[in-house]
């Protein structure tokens, strides 16, 4: 595979074991931009992110002249840059100062075609309430950063919490230490009744309550989108029918809020605790936390030491652009760290790697199955890890190119045991390989278990600033 609709792709240096058909977004994105660069009359295309709090973020890039042969790849390449853009930032408003036909194709993609269709459904409506408009103008809007500041706040009497889909955790903290911490084990994905949800957040928030003087302020993280503590896109509430979710789920935690007096809370996506909670453990800023479960979560800490309104649902950025790529099975499109960093990309890559396994046997399991192969050695488990660790090396030099990025924060059901040792190894390898200018930038992290035990509900506990 040598192109993609016009976009020329580049082999990597460093060939997945498992995927000789990988095409990095990053090698094609780098190359295309020198290419623009480099030619005379090349065209600047400013783009401008807009939240429904007003939060906006920039991106500029050159792109091809019209008379370039190589101009229909100006298309597929802004195409991937946006739903990168749109996956890990957020927003519904795309100010697009650039050529007038890409402007419109775009947005016709977003009201057309099946994948922009979804992710203006996703990232437009449900996220930000207004499905996804591209606005032609060479007058963007100022960048505009949200000035909440989330976490860090150690004073009082707090209550951390972390829900799951198999568990719920939650933990009292005094002036930042832990003085009790719990797991219960729940089944919240297809309840239908929210009470369910409900019930079961007021039972740990009650039992971690018992081991504090008082409560001052709750804290606490969740999969999904959650913006002024409203739910916007949740796993945990996938079994309520959509007119429930309306009716009761969006204004789940301002309820919960409403039973402890209106004390200071706030819920965030969990992959933004995981972060904060690494950057406070470690002393570092500039994070980004790839969570490799079940899906792909993500979160980021800034250089200021804060987590931003971006929503880093790494899941369904585009990591790799050969259009045969694997496929997203939710929204359909192709290439997205879903497929590469996740339970499913363990499935993904049994056949190749030569693995039977029972039929019908879900992915945690195909998941534990290859762990206990690569407990005794096998090479064919090895490989899988192997595969995953050079993605990962393509990968992060790709989130750069978008994120203020100097740490890796890396952990999920995948990392554990030695074949997480085989993904770091895998991908500090790449890095050595065909991007040396970031092997001493770039530092790789694995959290303890002290630390995303008590980690995570200390970062939770911090979020809210008492009044």
């Amino acid at each position: 595979m040598n192109a993609n609709n016009g976009l020329p792709l580049i082999a990597p240096r460093v060939t997945p074991v498992l995927d000789p058909a990988f095409r990095p977004a990053v090698l094609a994105n780098r190359a295309f931009r020198a290419l623009a660069r480099s030619t005379a009359g090349s065209v600047t295309v400013r783009l401008a992110l807009e939240q429904t709090d007003g939060t906006v973020s920039h991106f500029t890039t050159p792109i091809l002249p019209d008379s370039h042969p190589q101009a229909a790849g100006n298309f597929t390449y802004l195409e991937r840059i946006v739903k990168f853009l749109l996956w890990s930032r957020g927003g519904f408003r795309i100010h697009f100062d650039g050529p007038a036909p890409l402007a419109a194709k775009l947005a016709a993609y977003y009201r057309e075609v099946p994948t922009g269709k979804f992710d203006s459904n996703i990232v437009g409506e449900r996220m930000f309430d207004h499905p996804i408009e591209v606005v032609h103008d060479k007058a963007l809007p100022a960048e505009h950063r949200s000035a909440a500041s989330l976490g860090r706040h150690l004073d009082g009497c707090r209550i951390g919490f972390d829900l799951g889909g198999s568990d719920r955790k939650v933990a009292a903290v005094i002036d930042g230490k832990v003085v009790f911490s719990e797991e219960t084990v729940w089944d919240p994905y297809f309840q239908p009744d929210p009470q369910y949800h409900y019930d079961g957040i007021m039972d740990s928030l009650k039992k971690a309550a018992a081991h504090l003087p008082r409560v001052d302020a709750i804290g606490g993280s969740a999969a999904g989108v959650y913006v002024n503590n409203r739910v916007k896109v949740a796993s945990l509430f996938r079994g309520v029918p959509p007119d429930v979710f309306n009716k009761r789920v969006r204004d789940l935690f301002l309820e919960v809020r409403k039973a402890w007096n209106n004390i200071p809370l706030e819920v965030v996506n969990d992959g933004e605790v995981t972060a904060l909670a690494g950057s406070m453990s470690l002393g570092k800023n500039r994070i980004l936390g790839i969570s490799l479960g079940t899906s792909t979560a993500g979160g980021y800490v800034n250089a200021e030491g804060n987590i931003t309104s971006w929503i880093n649902e790494l899941a369904f950025v585009p990591v790799d652009l050969n259009p045969g790529a694997a496929t997203d099975e939710w929204s359909g499109d192709y290439g997205c760290d879903v497929q590469y960093f996740s339970q499913q990309c363990v499935g993904r890559l049994l056949a190749p790697a030569g693995i039977e396994v029972e039929a019908g046997l879900g992915l945690p399991e195909k998941l534990k199955q290859v762990q206990k192969l690569m407990d005794q050695g096998d090479y064919r488990a090895r490989k899988i890890y192997e595969t995953i660790g050079t993605y990962l090396g393509y990968a992060i030099p790709h989130f750069t190119d978008f994120y203020d990025l100097e740490n890796v924060l890396i952990l999920g059901r995948v990392t554990s045991g030695p074949g997480g040792d085989v993904i770091i190894a895998g991908a500090k390898d790449v890095l050595k390989a065909e991007f040396p200018e970031l092997t001493n930038r770039i530092a790789f992290h694995i959290p303890d278990e002290k630390d995303k035990r008590h980690g995570q509900a200390v970062a939770a506990a911090s979020l809210p600033t008492l009044a």
